[in-house]
């Protein structure tokens, strides 16, 4: 069974920094590309962050320069470095992976989440 597990979340203060990791573990073919995301309270879920396979990374409009992906793929682990935190970066952050389970095909899958609260 595939899982998606973050951790390093928490409290912290406005211009703060936090390093969030995400840990794929299970049975897997091959590790695609994988995400991070955010759902701050009464919003929708946003995109944050995705990187490829071979370390190449993306970023939402409004996260390039604050938010740092990088990869582990020795690990099947990613992580995100978010700097100069706002109150407003408040959410519940989420990792997602596209990858291939043998006999099941590709999947998306999601961890629980992780809180990141930032205090003014």
């Amino acid at each position: 069974q595939v899982r998606l597990v973050e951790s390093g979340g928490g409290l912290v203060q406005a211009g703060g920094s936090l390093r969030l990791s995400c840990v794929a573990s299970g049975t897997i073919f091959s590790l695609n590309d994988m995400a991070w995301y955010r759902q701050a309270p009464g919003k929708q879920r946003e995109l944050v962050a995705t990187i490829t396979s071979t370390g190449s990374a993306h970023y939402a409009n409004s996260m390039e320069g604050r938010f740092t992906i990088s990869r582990d793929n020795s690990q099947n682990t990613i992580h995100l470095l978010s700097d100069s935190l706002k109150p407003e970066d408040t959410a519940v952050y989420y990792c997602n992976a596209n990858l291939v389970v043998p006999g099941s095909g590709l999947s998306y899958y999601w961890g629980q989440g992780t809180q990141v609260s930032v205090s003014s």
